[in-house]
C-alpha cells in the first residue's frame, strides 16, 4: 500500500475496555490484509501521535492509541499496572476486529508490550521492545515516586528540563527544535494525577519472570546514549528472550522512534517479515 493511500485509509474513535474506560485509537491503512498489522504503544506522557513519523515509513496497517490516563483517553483513578494497560490494548484489538498483530512499544510502551505478550502470546505475532526494560531496578519505586511527587507539587513544567535531556541527544535537540517543542507540548498537556499513577506503575513494574516464556520473534532496540533505560537493560531482555535480536543505535538517546524513525520502521518491517514465516 503506498503512503498516500495508507494516509487516506484510516479510522479513529473510542473503544470501551472491560472496565468501561474509553481508549482513543487511530487505525492507519487497514486494507484487510492481516499479515502486516502492527500495534504501536507510546512512551510515558506522550500520545498516539508519537508514532506518526514511524508510520510514514512503515508499509503496514498500524493501530495506535492513547494509553489509559494519556491524551484523549479516559483518566480514571489508579492504581495502574502494566497488566491493566495490556488488557486495554487487547480490548482495543477486539474493538477493531484484529485477532493478532506485531506488538511494539517504546519505554513505557515497551513495558506494556511485554505485559501484553506475556498475557496474550497467541495474539502477539512478533514483539518490538524499544528503549525499554522489564524492570527498572531495586530503587525504582523510590525514584519513580520522587518524580511523581515533583509533578504533583510543582507541575509538569518542573520536569521539562530533566525530560528533554533524557529523551533526545544534544545534537538532535539542536537540529530538531520543532520535534522537541512538540514533545514538550504534549508532555505539558498531561493530567498530573494520571501521570503520578503511571509513574507509580513503572516503579513497581517487574516482568523479568515472563521473559523466558516468550517465543515470538522479538527485536530489542536501544539508543547508545540512553540513560533512562540503558544498553545494559536491553542486554538483559536480549539474554532472557530466546532468539531475540539486539540493535544499539549509535548517537541515539531514549526516544529513538522520534530521533530515528526510518531506522525504527525498518526494524519493525523486519519483524513483520519474521512473524510471517515463524
Amino acid at each position: 500500500m503506498n503512503s498516500d493511500l495508507r494516509r487516506a485509509n484510516h479510522a479513529d474513535g473510542l473503544a470501551k475496555t472491560r472496565d468501561g474506560t474509553r481508549i482513543r485509537f487511530l487505525l492507519h491503512g487497514d486494507d484487510g490484509d492481516d499479515t502486516r498489522r502492527a500495534v504501536l504503544i507510546h512512551s510515558l506522557a506522550m500520545d498516539h501521535t508519537f508514532w506518526l513519523p514511524v508510520i510514514e515509513h512503515l508499509d503496514a496497517a498500524v493501530l495506535v492509541c492513547d494509553c489509559r490516563g494519556h491524551g484523549e483517553s479516559d483518566k480514571p483513578a489508579g492504581p495502574y499496572t502494566v497488566e491493566l494497560f495490556a488488557n486495554d490494548i487487547a480490548d482495543v484489538l477486539d474493538h477493531v476486529g484484529w485477532d493478532s498483530a506485531l506488538v511494539a512499544g517504546a519505554s513505557m510502551g515497551g513495558c506494556v508490550s511485554l505485559a501484553f505478550a506475556a498475557a496474550y502470546p497467541a495474539r502477539t505475532r512478533a514483539l518490538g521492545l524499544i528503549d525499554t526494560t522489564a524492570w527498572y531496578g531495586a530503587q525504582a519505586p523510590k525514584q519513580w515516586a520522587e518524580r511523581a511527587e515533583m509533578a504533583a507539587q510543582k507541575g509538569m513544567a518542573a520536569l521539562v528540563g530533566f525530560q528533554t535531556t533524557r529523551w533526545f541527544g544534544d545534537k538532535f535537540r539542536a537540529d530538531s527544535p520543532d520535534i522537541v517543542k512538540e514533545s514538550v507540548d504534549i508532555f505539558l498537556r498531561n493530567d498530573v494525577k494520571a501521570y503520578v499513577e503511571t509513574c507509580k506503575m513503572l516503579g513497581s513494574c517487574d516482568l523479568r519472570a515472563a521473559l523466558p516464556a516468550l517465543k515470538m520473534p522479538t527485536a530489542v532496540i536501544v539508543g547508545e546514549e540512553d540513560y533512562a533505560t540503558p544498553v545494559t537493560m536491553a542486554e538483559v531482555l536480549h539474554r532472557d528472550i530466546a532468539g531475540s535480536t539486539l540493535k544499539v543505535l549509535p548517537g541515539a538517546r531514549h526516544l529513538t522512534p522520534l530521533e530515528q524513525p526510518k531506522t525504527i520502521a525498518a526494524a519493525l518491517d523486519r519483524l513483520l517479515q519474521a512473524q510471517a514465516v515463524s
